[in-house]
């Protein structure tokens, strides 16, 4: 896909990998629909920053928890930039729970943003695309077991599967491919020596950034011929299985 004045929404665009892509987008001269729920400064800050790049940019606030909030963002998207030609599922939620600590719901919570919502938002953009191209942000622990994150790991590793699933289904208009990172960023609040102390091993022996992630996602929705695939941006970290 020539990327060149198409039109993109970004799920949790405002900040931190989201703003990455959101940015990287704009620099191929795409336009960008930026989704918040809480960041809606941050949304607006950035849409200015990618205006004055000379692409067109759009602030789309709103839940995704339930159909109703995935099918209002794609009606709010469209009407707003008029056409959409990429969807990024880059939203998530993110919490640690062992399986001792499991609860409906926690559950209920990551299973609804991580995994229902962007099957949701999927299916209502194929509804109006015929053609274009679906982008699920992943993480390197569909590789591998994590028990300290039960759920969150169970959610991506579902949505890969859907990932594969979804590209058999769309095809030949609408292709689907995943991103799985590995450690990026620390949480909020928390610096960079959190992150490296926690990350475990990492083959390349580098530091993964936002913009490694963003570039990533510019590959895949520039190669045409590929759907149905998983593009790892971890440092060969996924090779290692269960290994830190």
């Amino acid at each position: 896909m020539k990327l060149c004045n198409k039109t993109a929404l970004v799920t949790g665009g405002a900040v931190r990998i989201g703003a990455a892509i959101c940015g990287a987008l704009a620099k191929e001269g795409c336009h960008v629909v930026v989704h918040c729920r809480e960041s809606v400064r941050e949304a607006e800050r950035l849409a200015r920053k990618l205006a004055s790049e000379g692409v067109k940019s759009w602030v789309c606030q709103g839940a995704l928890e339930t159909e109703v909030d995935c099918r209002t963002l794609l009606h709010k998207a469209r009407e707003q930039a008029g056409r959409l030609d990429i969807l990024i599922n880059n939203a998530a939620v993110f919490h640690k729970d062992s399986l001792a600590a499991v609860t409906e719901s926690a559950l209920c919570r990551e299973f609804s943003v991580n995994l229902f919502a962007p099957i949701l938002l999927t299916r209502h953009f194929a509804e109006f695309s015929r053609s274009g191209s679906v982008i699920n942000l992943l993480d390197r622990r569909i590789e591998a077991n994590d028990s300290e994150c039960l759920v969150y790991s169970l959610t991506k590793k579902a949505l890969a599967a859907f990932t594969r699933e979804a590209a058999l289904a769309l095809a030949p208009g609408i292709v689907v491919n995943g991103v799985a990172p590995g450690a990026v960023l620390p949480p909020p609040g928390k610096g960079m020596k959190y992150l490296h102390d926690r990350a475990g091993r990492i083959p390349m022996e580098r530091q993964i950034t936002p913009r490694d992630v963003a570039a990533a996602v510019i590959s895949l929705l520039k190669l045409d011929g590929v759907t149905g695939q998983t593009l790892f941006v971890d440092g060969g970290q996924h090779l290692l299985g269960n290994g830190v």
